[in-house]
């Protein structure tokens, strides 16, 4: 399982953006998947997480209500859509995911990690 992130980019506050994890290999529906993020000069955070059939879903508090996490199977793909961005948003974004049924808050319970896309919220 090798995930690939996209779909990153700049928005102004208060817009949108979807980003898209895809991964490979056939194994993905054994798989929880989660966001982190992490900006300039501050430690890795959690995102969201789901667990492998779509639900058990996990959120920070800091995106609870505003950020949605999704998957699609059969397409091997893992969302996060993003409303309501504030400039607090702006990090890097990677796609993780975790053998197993549920995803987790902590970082180093994940095995596999994407490069990363940018999501910049100017203000």
């Amino acid at each position: 399982v090798q995930p690939v992130e996209s779909g990153g980019g700049l928005v102004q506050a208060g817009g949108s953006l979807r980003l898209s994890c895809a991964t490979s290999g056939r194994t993905f529906s054994s798989y929880a998947m989660g966001w982190f993020r992490q900006a300039p000069g501050k430690e890795r955070e959690f995102v969201a997480a789901i667990g492998r059939s779509g639900g058990d879903t996990k959120y920070a508090d800091s995106v609870k209500g505003r950020f949605t996490i999704s998957r699609d199977n059969a397409k091997n793909t893992v969302y996060l859509q993003m409303n309501s961005l504030k400039p607090e948003d702006t990090a890097v974004y990677s796609c993780a995911a975790r053998w197993g049924y549920s995803g987790s808050y902590y970082f180093r319970d994940y095995e596999y990690w994407g490069q990363g896309t940018q999501v910049t919220v100017s203000s």
